[in-house]
């Protein structure tokens, strides 16, 4: 059974704390959308798709709190300018994922449209607002499940290498249950291939500073059975020159692709499309349609987001062992030499050149005889491209 890291049921919800995994699988409640902005801004929750989700979802528990409470304002554009007011509010958590704000703004005309209704209350644009944001955890899901059939078929068609029946892949970061409602995106093309069994092996990379891949990705492989290795970031170029290991393409998620294919991913994943363009291994950015910015024009456009100096310098994990008692003790060590200036971008830059195919909910993307992605095909309709 697929992991679950967000469970909402009639205005309760509850996240998978991510900062406790692998050691512990902890839940913890989300109330309203300040609880929601800290657990997007501390990473308790990540993943593009996860943070729309959790952001909007908190909101709902919000409003499912002042309506049991009856303190929910009866006039329709209090309420509206409430909800709207709270979505900037929740953006601005983490400014990198464009899901969160194309979801704000979404559910912002949603909330809009239904004010401006003649009989419109305050009771039914929350109502508005609750439907949307409810169904945005259901469509998700199925979007996952496509962008893993299709992403399987296109690595199947175009990457199985000759005389093989199964394929090798590298992954980078978290792109699984954990990021967003469940299933993943490069992580769901995984899944996909490893229940169609194309899947070979599978390979995920540590990630750091902040360690998703060790910490998350490898915890979701080893839950889910698929046969998997960790190896850490600067073992990559190893591993593609490496004829045992014999990789087929690269699958990674996307935190924002902009209108030409650019796209911003967790640190690290430029590195990868380096080597992959060296070593003529596929490189594949697997992400929902919402990820899609077709307002930014290249990756210069897109604001790179800079984390703590202390996710460099420390790590954090459980003694060995435990404590006296046998009870898990969570220490933070400084690894690195006091005094140290540190920069840690939590994003990179993937040209499109070095990007073979974009996999979306509805088909693969592919470059066109130009060289460049046409990615507005996507928005008009054809379940196929």
């Amino acid at each position: 059974m697929t992991l679950q890291a967000i469970k909402y049921d009639n205005g309760h919800l509850t996240i998978l704390d991510q900062l406790y995994l692998p050691h512990v699988a902890k839940f913890v409640p989300i109330r309203s959308a300040e609880d929601g902005w800290h657990a997007i801004k501390e990473m308790r929750v990540r993943g593009a798709p996860a943070i729309a989700i959790v952001a909007a979802l908190a909101l709902a528990a919000e409003l499912h709190t002042l309506i049991a409470q009856d303190k929910l304002s009866p006039v329709a554009e209090e309420v509206q300018v409430f909800i709207v007011e709270k979505l900037r509010y929740l953006v601005t958590s983490r400014p990198t994922a464009v899901n969160l704000s194309d979801a704000a703004q979404k559910l912002g005309l949603i909330v809009e449209a239904q004010a401006r209704e003649r009989d419109s209350t305050g009771r039914s644009v929350a109502a508005a607002f609750l439907k949307a944001a409810e169904q945005m955890l259901a469509s998700d899901l199925d979007d996952n499940k496509k962008i893993g059939h299709y992403g399987a078929k296109w690595i199947v068609e175009n990457a199985l290498r000759p005389g093989k029946q199964k394929v090798n892949i590298l992954t980078h970061c978290n792109t699984g249950s954990l990021a967003t409602s469940g299933y993943g995106t490069a992580l769901g093309v995984i899944r996909s291939l490893h229940s169609s069994d194309f899947l070979g092996h599978a390979y995920c990379t540590e990630t750091r500073p902040y360690n998703q891949g060790s910490r998350l990705t490898a915890f979701e492989l080893v839950h889910d059975n698929i046969p998997s290795t960790l190896i850490t970031d600067s073992m990559a170029a190893a591993l593609l020159a490496s004829r045992k290991a014999d990789i087929s393409a690269i699958v990674v998620g996307a935190d924002r692709v902009a209108a030409n294919g650019d796209t911003a991913n967790k640190i690290g994943t430029y590195g990868l499309a380096v080597l992959a363009k060296h070593h003529g291994v596929k490189f594949l950015v697997a992400a929902p349609r919402t990820t899609i910015d077709l307002n930014t024009r290249s990756g210069s456009d897109i604001i790179i987001e800079e984390r703590p100096a202390s996710e460099v310098t420390n790590i954090k994990g459980p003694r060995e062992g435990g404590n006296e008692t046998g009870a898990m003790s969570m220490e933070t060590i400084r690894i690195a030499a006091q005094g140290i200036d540190v920069w840690n971008p939590a994003f990179d830059i993937t040209p499109s050149a070095l990007i073979d195919a974009i996999i979306t909910e509805v088909g693969v993307v592919e470059k066109a005889s130009d060289g460049s992605f046409h990615l507005n095909a996507i928005f008009e309709g054809s379940p196929d491209l």
